[in-house]
């Protein structure tokens, strides 16, 4: 299983890759300790090419608590990010390692047959010698495709806006749009793969995602 999502970008660096179109494969997994508490576990592999010219590779983890079955759950987590950037108008690569802390709070809630999900995150990001703290706004929808009285459907359509706002200026980080389909294989696996489109200040970047999630 693997896992997608997610650029760094600093000021004196830009993405001079050969492609314009990257490739995010991304794992997602959540262990339910109790009714109460959470381990999340996350891997995502980036590339700036379809394959084979790796971006970014980042590990996530983290420890939840439900205030309240399955809708509301608070968590605090950890993130290592290994970034390969390219210098500007070279393709020479620079190695860039972060350790992240974030605290976020996720809400869930249906109206009718459409699932919704906030998630609201808090990051504080040690970059190299630099420290920066980071807030994010992430909305999700969930829709269940092609299902009938009888017999509820496995695929649905998944998509999401996400936004980030920088402490400092500049403030606007970046924003993600994305689009795609899902298929949920059993009640604790489902894969989705669809397309993402994020907008920095002067600049925008695709990537094509394929997703895991998992429930253990």
């Amino acid at each position: 299983m693997a896992a997608f999502t997610c650029v760094l970008m600093l000021p004196y660096i830009a993405a001079a890759q050969s492609s314009d179109f990257g490739n995010w494969l991304i794992y997602i997994g959540n262990k339910k300790v109790n009714s109460k508490w959470n381990i999340h576990n996350e891997v995502q592999y980036r590339n700036y090419d379809a394959i084979g010219d790796l971006e970014q590779l980042l590990l996530r983890t983290g420890v939840g608590y439900n205030l309240s079955e399955n809708n509301h759950n608070l968590l605090l987590g950890y993130g290592y990010i290994a970034s390969q950037n390219y210098i500007i108008d070279t393709q020479e690569k620079i190695d860039i390692n972060e350790h992240r802390i974030f605290q976020q709070f996720t809400s869930k809630q249906k109206i009718g047959v459409v699932s919704l999900t906030h998630r609201y995150r808090f990051e504080q990001r040690f970059v190299e010698s630099d420290f920066k703290m980071r807030l994010r706004y992430f909305l999700a929808f969930k829709v269940p495709l092609l299902k009938t009285e009888k017999m509820p459907s496995k695929l649905y359509l998944s998509a999401y806006n996400e936004v980030f706002l920088n402490t400092e200026s500049a403030v606007f980080d970046r924003n993600r749009v994305y689009g795609g389909f899902g298929y949920q294989i059993n009640k604790n696996i489902r894969v989705e793969a669809g397309y993402l489109s994020q907008l920095f200040e002067t600049s925008s970047r695709d990537q094509f995602n394929l997703i895991t999630f998992v429930n253990f």
